[in-house]
């Protein structure tokens, strides 16, 4: 299948194929309303608190006014782990452990969006699985992963088998055929795969990768679950403060807003500061005033 051929299904097939409305499945996770700001609706990836126990975080997202969250694996799972340990406390830990976290977040009335967990080659079926059971157990319908191109068909199965929207995480590490980098790595991933299979963009990441979010939203926004912001350079720049990079932050706010896209855009903050919280609400604020 060649580039037009691609896009022929892309952008004349897929509104047919009934996506599942990442908007709706927002609106059935809980009783707290999202922050919207110009419409579009502004949240935080949890991974940017990483300095922070859950507890610890949910207090700064309060502290913050953020009320919407994409839920970083990394705050429920013991960290530092082997491949074969973690595993093993996944498998093992009692899914009561996942549904008490989204209580959490329920008491603090911040909405969660997704459970952003990796999947990886060496995992086991019954360790796939079981994320999605995780997801299941803090009454989510979507998931965000950093995966391989090569294991989307596996993920497959299991997003189809327990109806949970896997957006596919990407990062700007285009000489790997294998990682979702660019536009030919999405269109070879989700060519054949079904309708759970979507795309979590980050947008600092694909400017590392010498593409253009602007014009790749546009294409593609009726697969996208939810975007990541952050301000990268071209060519594997560095991460920096918003407004001071390469990535037009601002003109995919702008354009989510102008044709009111449901799915929401997630501050992960990466670039180094003197004090998370502070430069979490830097973020926070450069994006209220793009929408203002």
């Amino acid at each position: 299948m060649n580039r037009r051929q691609w896009n022929k299904l892309m952008l004349g097939s897929l509104a047919a194929m009934a996506l599942p409305k990442f908007g709706q499945a927002v609106a059935e996770a809980g009783a707290a309303s999202p922050e919207k700001a110009g419409g579009v609706i502004l949240g935080l990836q949890s991974y940017s608190l990483r300095d922070r126990s859950l507890e610890e975080a949910i207090k700064a997202m309060t502290e913050l006014g953020v009320r919407s969250c994409e839920l970083w694996s990394g705050h429920l799972e013991p960290r530092r782990l082997k491949p074969a340990e973690l595993s093993k406390w996944r498998l093992e830990t009692p899914l009561d452990t996942f549904a008490k976290a989204r209580a959490l977040f329920d008491k603090a009335g911040i909405r969660l969006s997704a459970f952003s967990a990796g999947f990886r080659n060496h995992m086991s079926d019954e360790e796939i699985d079981r994320i999605f059971l995780m997801a299941k157990a803090m009454k989510l319908k979507t998931i965000t992963s950093s995966a391989t191109v090569d294991i989307t068909p596996r993920v497959d199965r299991f997003a189809q088998k327990h109806k949970i929207v896997v957006g596919m995480h990407n990062h700007d590490r285009f000489e790997d055929k294998n990682e979702f980098s660019n536009r030919d790595s999405f269109e070879r991933a989700l060519n054949g795969a079904s309708k759970y299979i979507a795309i979590n963009l980050d947008i600092g990441h694909l400017v590392a990768a010498n593409e253009d979010p602007v014009d790749f939203i546009r294409q593609y926004h009726q697969r996208i679950v939810m975007i990541h912001v952050k301000d990268r350079n071209k060519n594997h720049g560095a991460v920096l403060p918003f407004g001071e990079g390469e990535t037009p932050v601002k003109e995919v706010l702008l354009l989510m807003k102008e044709n009111r896209y449901r799915f929401p855009a997630n501050i992960e903050y990466e670039y180094e500061g003197k004090d998370t919280v502070e430069e979490i609400r830097k973020c926070l604020q450069y994006c209220r005033e793009a929408l203002a």
